[in-house]
């Protein structure tokens, strides 16, 4: 068919959405062995992005879609779909590593009928250093959405919150000796939770040795964060899902 594109790396997933204009899914494409880094567990990353603007259409049109050029991936276990900007328009939040300058957080738009970048935090500035996104969510209890990633989730644990303001991606504060991936995994752990209805959302990670699962929220310029409990890696994700859940 027309319409067929060749598919992403194994372990990733796609994202939907009913809301906003423009993305309604997103999924990678292209899957590739050029950037042999395996932070997800494997070398095979994401050379593509596609989208359509539709959920579940049947219209028969084909995928937006974009290719990076050869010294660049799309790192990342899947791509998320949000307004971040509040203007109706849905952005695509993904992370992209390059050969040369590791990974950055960017955000990709539809203009003109073509996917476009629309914001990018800076390079971490080294091969092979990484990002983990957290989740997309109201964290300063504005009624916009903003975006939470662990920096360097192996090495410096350093989580950031950014805005989408004017264009630009706006760092509104950073906490080290946090962390939601290990190395290897397929998956990033912890997430976003929201327990209180007159509060902004909470961000859910470990402590930067693995033994403690720690609720972070924004609290002006900065990060405050609670210890809620020991965190039994054996135990699977249950932990973890027990701050997600309020419990």
């Amino acid at each position: 068919m027309a319409c067929d594109l060749p598919p992403g790396p194994p372990n990733t997933d796609r994202a939907e959405t009913d809301a906003g204009r423009g993305p309604r899914e997103a999924w990678f494409t292209h899957a590739t062995d050029r950037y042999p880094h395996g932070a997800l567990g494997d070398p095979v990353e994401a050379g593509g992005l596609a989208v359509q603007t539709r959920h579940g259409r049947a219209d028969g049109l084909c995928p937006i879609v974009v290719e990076l050029p050869a010294n660049r991936v799309f790192e990342d276990a899947m791509p998320r779909i949000a307004d971040l900007d509040g203007d109706g328009r849905n952005e695509v939040v993904v992370v992209e590593s390059d050969a040369g300058k590791g990974a950055r957080l960017t955000a990709w738009g539809l203009r003109g009928g073509r996917l476009k970048r629309i914001a990018s935090t800076p390079w971490i500035g080294r091969p092979n250093r990484w990002l983990a996104p957290v989740g997309i969510a109201d964290l300063t209890g504005d009624g916009r959405l903003e975006v939470a990633y662990v920096e360097t989730p192996h090495l410096g644990k350093t989580l950031r919150l950014v805005a989408l303001r004017n264009g630009r991606f706006v760092e509104l504060a950073s906490k080290s000796g946090l962390t939601n991936h290990r190395f290897g995994e397929p998956w990033m752990d912890g997430g976003i939770r929201d327990c209180f209805d007159d509060a902004p959302a909470e961000i859910v990670t470990a402590n930067g040795d693995w033994t403690r699962v720690i609720i972070s929220r924004l609290d002006g310029d900065k990060i405050v964060s609670f210890d809620v409990g020991p965190l039994d890696l054996t135990q699977g994700h249950r932990d973890f899902d027990n701050a997600l859940a309020c419990r």
